[in-house]
């Protein structure tokens, strides 16, 4: 798994540093381009007239002024006689502290440079300040989240934004809070339905106790072996339930599976009709063997328990998985009851009574299913009667 610091082109801590540099560079050079448009800026012309004291003129002309540093302001005049003259301004003697004169308001005087460097400062604050606020506003919210879900609020959440290092964790937190909360609602459900459903065969069985004769009749020894027998499936339900709620438990050897094989062995167990991949290729997957053997036998079990017709297993591949549909000729499910039968102990209307079982069954096919990175649904079937579908990646071989 790639770790986090590497799924960021830009890490949080370089984000920082890059727009503190960006928005000092660019300061400077703003600052620096100006001044120096300022510096260079060429005075506007002049005209320069020279007349002896008869006011005849003696030269004339409209130039720009030349300042050099030191000697002042110089004017160039070509006089009558074709020679060129200097007429030269000396540079005003300045006051002690004095800066030089021209140049901005800004950079005028000793307080110039401070100046300065308290405009660079307050853009650096402004510039900076919204990504430091929103940085530590998203950090104030993952704050209030923790602290509401270590106080017992299990549906506090987090918001994600943005695609750094914060939303990865507000991402996970999330993610974990979600897994967790399911978990415990699963459990409590798990517990309270375990303790309903145990009821209902001890008490057939403490019944048929009181009401057997001595010698016992075969009827009643038959049915306490069927309440035994179910007590048995359900405790062994509840038991591998939990084990793959654990996700660190041990689920058994993976290992590469024939899909294909399994799927015929439990066919012929359950007297259902196998129709057989197109190409005629077994369906090879990764996974623990006698856990997809339970999946595959709750599918059918359920299905030949429901169905008035025969049972049909249909194998495929689609798009990299292997596909398992298991088809009856029942009453089928309705659209908006298609996910809740997943669901431990939950039945439709009617059938604890009429058929048996201890609604777990299909809980297990899901659970087994996500545990080996598949997924089952109940689809739509033409006709009547229920669809599941059990899909698994595929190990192309």
């Amino acid at each position: 798994m790639t770790p986090w610091h590497g799924r960021f082109r830009f890490p949080l801590y370089l984000r920082l540093w890059l727009a503190v540099v960006v928005a000092v560079a660019v300061l400077t050079i703003a600052f620096g381009w100006l001044w120096r448009i300022n510096s260079e800026q060429l005075p506007p012309p002049r005209e320069v007239i020279i007349r002896n004291l008869g006011g005849e003129v003696l030269g004339q002309v409209r130039t720009r002024p030349t300042r050099e540093p030191g000697v002042g302001t110089e004017f160039q005049v070509t006089m009558k006689d074709g020679s060129v003259q200097v007429v030269q301004f000396p540079p005003r003697p300045r006051r002690t502290g004095e800066g030089p004169p021209g140049g901005p308001w800004w950079g005028r005087g000793p307080g110039g440079l401070l100046w300065i460097l308290g405009i660079v400062a307050l853009a650096v604050a402004v510039g900076t300040y919204p990504i430091i606020r929103r940085l530590t506003q998203r950090l104030d919210d993952l704050r209030a989240g923790v602290e509401r879900w270590g106080e017992g609020d299990l549906s506090a959440r987090i918001r994600e934004s943005g695609s750094d290092e914060l939303a990865f964790l507000a991402q996970r937190f999330n993610h974990a809070a979600e897994r967790i909360e399911s978990l415990i609602e699963s459990h409590k459900s798990l517990l309270a339905n375990a303790s309903h459903e145990l009821r209902s065969p001890l008490a057939r069985i403490r019944m048929g106790l009181e009401l057997m004769e001595p010698e016992g009749s075969a009827a009643f020894r038959r049915e306490i072996q069927q309440n035994i027998a179910e007590l048995d499936q359900l405790v062994d339900e509840i038991l591998l339930a939990s084990r793959l709620d654990a996700r660190e438990s041990d689920i058994g050897t993976v290992e590469l599976v024939d899909l294909t094989g399994l799927a015929a062995e439990e066919c012929a167990r359950a007297g259902a009709e196998l129709v057989p991949s197109e190409d005629g290729r077994a369906l090879m997957v990764q996974g623990v063997a006698k856990l997809l053997r339970r999946a595959i036998r709750n599918l059918l079990e359920n299905a030949r328990r429901y169905s008035s017709g025969p049972v049909k297993v249909e194998l495929t591949r689609e798009r990299g998985y292997a596909v398992v549909r298991v088809r009856d000729r029942g009453p089928g499910v309705p659209p908006a009851e298609r996910e809740r039968i997943f669901e431990p102990f939950y039945r439709l209307s009617g059938a604890s009574e009429r058929h048996g079982g201890v609604g777990l069954g299909l809980a297990l096919v899901r659970s087994i299913t996500q545990r080996h990175r598949g997924q089952v649904q109940c689809e739509e079937q033409s006709g009547g009667g229920a669809c599941f579908a059990l899909r698994l990646p595929s190990h192309q071989i």
